[in-house]
C-alpha cells in the first residue's frame, strides 16, 4: 500500500494536475508554492463571476474557510455546485468550524448537497463536524486524540467522504478502511499553512488518484515526511523562517527510496 503513496506522486508530477484553490489571504502563497513544489499547477481563482468557468478547466478544487468573506461564500458555493455537478474532485478544509457556529453549519451544508472528495482539518474541527465535543483554541485543535477514528468514521460514512484528520496521529478513513500516520515535526506547528497545505496536496493528489482514501493517505504523508526532512535538513537547532523554506525544497525533493524507507503508515 506504500508503494502506491509513491505511484501517486508520480503521477502528480508527470500529469501536472491544475488545482482550483479558493483559500484564506494568510496562506494563500503558501498552498501556491507547496503544489508547485509538489508538481502540480495552482490557480487561485476566487471571483464569483469567474470560478463556475474555471472549475470546468481544473482537475480538482480545493476549499479553505481560514478567512471566510461574504463574497467568498457565495464564490464556494458556485465552484463546488459545478464540480460536482461536473464529478471533479473537491477537497474541503473546514477552517474555523469549532469556534464558529456560521462555518460548522456552512460546511455542513455543503456537505449535505454536493459530492466532497476529501474532508480534510485537524482532529477538533473534525470531532466538531462529528457532533463530538472537541477542544480547539480558535482556528487550532487542542484535542487530546479520544475518540478520533470514531470522529472520522461517523463523517465519512454520513456523507459518503473521505475523512482526513490531522495531529499527533493522523487519522484517514473512507468509513471502513482507516490509515494511521506518525510521520511529523512539531516545527509544523510553529509556521503558517501547514494545515492548509496539505489541504492543497490532498487536490493534487486527488485529481490523479480515484481511490481518493489512497489520495489522501498520499497527500498527508508526504506532508508529514517532508517536515522530517526540512528539519533534518538544517544546521543546529531549526528556526521556523528558514525551515519554512526547506519543506518546500524537501517535497520537491521526495523520492520513492524516502518515501518507502521513511513512512510511518499503519493500514488497517
Amino acid at each position: 500500500m506504500t508503494k502506491d503513496v509513491w505511484n501517486i506522486i508520480e503521477k502528480v508530477r508527470s500529469k501536472k494536475p491544475l488545482v482550483h484553490a479558493i483559500t484564506n489571504y494568510v496562506t494563500v502563497n503558501d498552498c501556491a508554492n507547496i503544489l508547485l513544489s509538489f508538481g502540480a499547477s495552482p490557480a487561485m481563482c476566487e471571483a464569483k463571476d469567474e470560478v463556475e468557468d474555471f472549475v470546468a478547466l481544473a482537475d480538482s478544487l480545493y476549499i479553505n474557510i481560514g478567512t471566510l468573506t461574504g463574497e467568498q461564500k457565495e464564490a464556494i458555493f458556485l465552484a463546488v455546485k459545478k464540480a460536482s455537478k461536473l464529478n471533479k474532485p473537491v477537497v474541503i478544509d473546514p477552517v474555523g468550524v469549532g469556534a464558529l457556529v456560521q462555518r460548522k453549519e456552512f460546511i455542513l451544508d455543503l456537505l449535505k448537497e454536493f459530492k466532497i472528495s476529501i474532508l480534510k482539518g485537524n482532529l477538533g474541527e473534525i470531532k466538531t463536524l462529528a457532533g463530538m465535543d472537541a477542544r480547539v483554541k480558535g482556528v487550532d485543535s487542542i484535542d487530546d486524540g479520544s475518540d478520533g477514528i470514531d470522529a472520522c468514521k461517523i463523517l465519512a460514512n454520513k456523507y459518503n467522504t473521505v475523512v482526513a484528520a490531522t495531529g499527533e496521529t493522523d487519522i484517514i478513513t473512507d468509513g471502513q478502511r482507516v490509515a494511521l500516520i506518525k510521520n511529523g515535526n512539531p516545527m509544523l506547528t510553529l509556521v503558517t499553512g501547514a494545515g492548509c497545505m496539505i489541504g492543497a496536496l490532498s487536490a493534487a493528489t486527488a485529481a490523479v488518484e480515484k481511490d481518493f482514501y489512497k489520495a489522501a493517505a498520499a497527500s498527508v504523508l508526504s506532508m508529514g515526511l517532508t517536515g522530517e526532512l526540512a528539519a533534518e535538513e538544517m544546521v543546529g537547532s531549526p528556526l521556523p523562517g528558514s525551515y519554512k523554506v526547506k519543506l518546500f525544497d524537501s517535497i520537491y525533493s521526495l523520492t520513492e527510496e524516502k518515501i518507502l524507507k521513511r513512512s510511518k503508515i499503519i493500514w488497517e
